[in-house]
């Protein structure tokens, strides 16, 4: 497998730090508000990296973190006045359910903030003992980036027209590179934490740092393979990370770094600041999260994407093409999938995860297999591999697994799903008893609605024309 490698910019082999291992950290959300298009591109696009690398037989663990303790989260405790344990379990909730409805797989560990503050205290302290890092006079802790000379090396970049940190500005920073890794409390702040160094709360870009060295065993170069996420992080939440996890432990923090595009909708970048931010559950109220999830991952998951109606309709119909297939397989068994077809998937996403050529390679499936059908409609080992190979299409890029009547349902109004399933139970019960010409007029009365019923060995199943 090959992979775009955000600090060196080019294509490189992927070579784990251990055989047959690959160790992968991924920035989540600071849990305030809703996820947005970005959450899920970001989400999505790592999602299939992890799905990947274990179709190529690699042991994969992931973590995605989340912030629950941010300058953001306090000012929704003000403007709610609900606890922050109330705000942010409400919001990670909500993440988990919306990106499960996404087809996004769960992490295998999901550190908080506030619950890693013990790895946080160790590794600012050790920034503190080596000199890397300054204590002010109020207690704040700052990571001095001019004892780092390869500072800028991740990004090529080593300044910013904004603020390097997620709290203010403190008059006895000695550059204005460097960031905060601890804040003292002042005044009346709510959340605050007693660590040695005063009673505060840590920095935006220790949380990441301390949490890979906890959760993850490293080796002496690097402490993962594959660190991820939005090109927003890139600089200076990323390049910071870097910074201090060389200073701290001696080596490299990740031996790769991929980032995700951005998110526009209608050719305009997303920003809250636009008033623009389309929240994930806005999209997953009018269409289903299999149809979005196809949408979203179908633009190369370095590639800006532009989100518009017009583009998601097309591509259902593409997905369409799939279900419609599918409906000609069941019911049935799948055996194991077609060899070449395995191979030329696996192929196109081994190529940073080069989806455009996946999704070709499916389409040459979905015609190549309707094609044979046509031609020989009873020929089961077609129909066995072709479920497999729906099976692998699931399992790699995550769509192609529901039911193809259930999915020709999907957003129907519930009144007119409970019409039909009354209509088709009334012909049932008319078939059973002979009752022929009522079964009829019944079917009639379901074609008018424009609902297609087909009769099968499993009862009768159905779908809107």
């Amino acid at each position: 497998m090959v992979i775009f490698d955000s600090a060196t910019r080019t294509k490189r082999p992927f070579e784990p730090i251990r055989p047959n291992r690959a160790d992968i950290y991924v920035c989540g959300p600071t849990v305030y508000d809703d996820a947005h298009l970005g959450h899920a591109r970001s989400a999505l696009s790592f999602d299939l990296l992890t799905r990947t690398l274990r179709a190529l037989g690699y042991d994969v663990t992931l973590a995605k973190n989340f912030t629950d303790v941010d300058d953001k989260i306090l000012k929704k405790m003000e403007e709610t006045g609900q606890t922050i344990q109330e705000i942010t379990d409400y919001y990670i909730d909500r993440y988990l359910d919306e990106m499960g409805q996404l087809g996004v797989r769960r992490a295998d560990i999901e550190p908080k903030a506030t619950e890693s503050l013990d790895a946080m205290q160790a590794m600012i302290q050790r920034l503190l003992d080596t000199g890397h890092a300054y204590q002010t006079s109020n207690g704040d802790v700052y990571f001095d980036t001019t004892r780092d000379a390869e500072y800028g090396s991740l990004s090529h970049r080593a300044s910013d027209e904004e603020s390097q940190s997620r709290v203010a500005h403190a008059d006895e920073k000695r550059d204005p590179k460097d960031f905060a890794l601890w804040k003292a409390c002042e005044g009346d702040d709510q959340v605050c934490f007693d660590l040695p160094f005063s009673s505060g709360r840590p920095g935006w870009h220790i949380e990441c740092s301390a949490m890979i060295e906890k959760h993850f065993e490293g080796t002496p170069e690097y402490s993962i393979d594959i660190h991820g996420g939005g090109a927003d992080l890139l600089f200076p939440h990323h390049e910071n990370e870097a910074a201090q996890s060389r200073c701290a432990t001696g080596h490299a923090l990740a031996k790769y770094w991929m980032h995700n595009g951005f998110v526009q909708i209608d050719g305009e970048k997303m920003s809250k600041s636009l008033g623009n931010s389309f929240f994930l559950k806005d999209a997953l109220a009018q269409y289903d999260g299999e149809i979005l999830r196809y949408y979203l991952i179908g633009v190369h998951y370095r590639n800006d994407f532009n989100f518009n109606e017009v583009d998601l309709l097309a591509a259902k119909k593409r997905l369409d093409k799939l279900y419609r297939l599918k409906k000609r397989l069941i019911p049935g068994t799948p055996s194991q999938p077609d060899l070449a077809f395995k191979s030329a998937l696996l192929e196109a996403m081994s190529d940073d995860l080069n989806i455009s050529e996946a999704l070709a390679t499916v389409d040459g499936m979905v015609n190549a297999a309707n094609e044979a059908l046509d031609a020989d409609p009873k020929n089961k080992a077609l129909k066995k591999t072709t479920l497999a190979n729906l099976a692998l299409i699931d399992d790699v890029l995550g769509f192609g697994g529901k039911d193809p009547y259930a999915y020709f349902q999907l957003g129907l109004a519930p009144e007119l799903i409970a019409k039909v399933e009354r209509l088709i139970a009334e012909r049932a019960t008319a078939k059973k008893s002979r009752d022929f010409a009522r079964a009829d007029a019944l079917r009639d009365e379901l074609t008018a609605l424009g609902i297609a019923i087909m009769d099968t060995v499993e009862g009768t199943v159905w779908e809107k024309i």
